[in-house]
């Protein structure tokens, strides 16, 4: 650990001396993982958005309230039912000097949708962009679409002219291992742009001091250091070699805040970690049964669920900073239903007779796809979950490994069993609803459904939610949705976990809900 925090010393050392002969101040950040792409349409992974969001922006932003904003869009208006109008802000320019305009939009709408890109469910609605002039789009939706603005706000938009240059006119496709020039380099319109990319070591972001609009920040430099050990990165911290991390281990979260030169944010999130399962496969590619798919069987999914000691994971795992769920929502996302979360009680007798009643009396062997430097102590919950398994005769092999391996595999669908994390990107039921829980279809429908759970219903009323202006209707037919996923055992949700962000007494910035850091309004004093 010691070797590990010279380097990092040593390399932040660097960049802090050639930044302060220049008069710069620099922020220096850290997380236990990397961006694993500078491509804003290559993984829909909150990190990797986050990050790239402070380089690339969508035509409608959001606030420090996570309200709607005008971005690249200064207007919208739903001039039919179907039909949505932007208007665009003038005088933008990307990082190269190059304008920003309508062939871009349309450009970006074709890349996100297009192959390889992991941002289809996001204009999945959208039929078709159509050019009304150079600062006027309008975008035609398959069906009436009233939360269209809400959905593309993390749908960011690229330079038409820079990705043809580039041969970067396709997105980054990870599972395939396809990379191209928008990888390592980036050309957006956002307060800040790249300097320099080192994946895994280091990436370092600069002041766009052209940019349009307003910086509520005094930083001119950011740089982004990974550290997966907790250790070395609480270590960096406590040093002054890193001003931020996150997130702070919750076993040293009440230690750091008894430092006087630190403090340390907490807050509610927005993401619910959950298992799922491969339901597609007649015969599970990681398992000892064999000709068939005991995942296919309720009883067998609900075997796993009351299997879970979900309190012992709170305090034993989580030190208290999760919240269990029953549902594939936070409280805080639009359609929360209170009544519904209510989970199955822990039974390991009762998860034994399932197994038995579904013809596996001593069990099975099946493998577990788990990161390990993803979400808050995401290697030790599918180790808790691996040994209360193994309690009613489940042997889980778990392959627990970094998110850069780990993201292809189960994106690729290469899994039998595996845990994920969902923040709602339009902090909206429907979109868990399309992307998790519905049948795996065209225009991103299910794109997220990585086991393929499937009930015509729930794509049905999905259908419906997302043409529904009722809110009262709509509310109830997400109600519905969420009780025939949940009577099914479709997924396995887990917890909300909390957000510790720890940082240096002179830091100040603003904490969001879906645990996005917009560079833009850091200040270091």
């Amino acid at each position: 650990m010691r070797l590990r925090l010279r380097h990092l010393a040593i390399a932040i050392a660097t960049t802090v001396a050639l930044a302060s002969a220049a008069g710069a101040k620099t922020f220096r950040i850290s997380d236990q993982g990397d961006a694993l792409s500078m491509d804003p349409h290559s993984l829909n992974e909150s990190l990797q958005l986050s990050f790239t969001g402070n380089i690339y922006e969508p035509l409608v932003a959001r606030d420090k309230k996570l309200g709607l904003t005008p971005g690249l869009a200064t207007k919208w208006t739903q001039t039919s039912p179907t039909t949505w109008r932007f208007e665009l802000r003038q005088g933008v320019k990307f990082h190269d000097g190059s304008p920003f305009g309508a062939d871009d939009v349309i450009f970006s709408y074709e890349r996100a949708k297009g192959e390889g890109s992991d941002m289809k469910s996001y204009v999945g609605s959208i039929k078709e962009v159509r050019k009304v002039n150079e600062h006027v789009v309008e975008m035609i939706t398959n069906a009436p679409f009233p939360i269209l603005p809400d959905v593309v706000t993390n749908w960011y938009m690229m330079s038409k002219k820079w990705c043809e240059t580039n041969n970067a006119t396709q997105p980054v496709d990870k599972r395939k291992g396809v990379e191209n020039a928008a990888s390592f380099r980036a050309n957006g319109t956002g307060p800040f742009r790249l300097k320099s990319r080192d994946p895994g070591v280091r990436t370092v972001l600069q002041r766009n001091f052209s940019y349009w609009g307003t910086v509520e920040s005094n930083i001119d430099e950011v740089v982004f250091t990974p550290i997966g050990n907790d250790a070395t990165r609480v270590a960096a911290l406590i040093s002054g070699e890193i001003d931020m991390m996150q997130p702070v281990p919750v076993q040293d979260a009440a230690r750091l805040s008894q430092n006087p030169n630190l403090k340390i944010m907490q807050g509610p999130e927005l993401r619910t970690i959950f298992l799922g399962m491969d339901q597609s496969r007649n015969e599970l590619l990681f398992s000892s049964v064999k000709g068939k798919n005991p995942f296919k069987d309720k009883r067998v999914r609900q075997a796993f669920f009351q299997a879970i000691d979900i309190e012992a994971i709170k305090t034993r795992i989580m030190r208290g900073a999760a919240t269990p769920t029953a549902l594939m929502v936070a409280p805080g996302i639009k359609g929360f239903v209170p009544e519904l979360n209510k989970r199955l009680p822990h039974d390991p007798e009762a998860s034994k007779k399932l197994l038995a009643e579904a013809g596996y009396p001593n069990g099975f062997e099946v493998r577990m796809n788990c990161p390990n430097d993803r979400y808050v102590n995401d290697g030790e919950i599918c180790q808790a979950v691996a040994a209360m398994l193994a309690r009613v005769g489940v042997k889980v092999g778990l392959d627990a490994e970094s998110k850069a391996t780990y993201f292809p595999k189960i994106l690729s669908r290469n899994t039998s069993f595996f845990l994920l994390g969902w923040t709602p990107g339009t902090y909206d039921s429907h979109n868990p609803l399309f992307s998790l829980m519905s049948t795996p279809g065209a225009g991103g429908q299910g794109q997220f459904n990585l086991g393929s759970y499937s009930n015509p219903k729930i794509d049905e009323l999905t259908a419906k939610i997302s043409a529904e202006t009722d809110q009262a209707k709509r509310n109830a037919m997400i109600a519905e949705a969420f009780k025939i996923h949940q009577d099914d055992v479709g997924h396995l949700p887990l917890h909300q976990q909390a957000l510790a962000w720890g940082m240096r007494k002179n830091v100040e910035l603003v904490q969001l809900p879906d645990n996005f850091n917009p560079f833009k309004w850091v200040v270091l004093k």
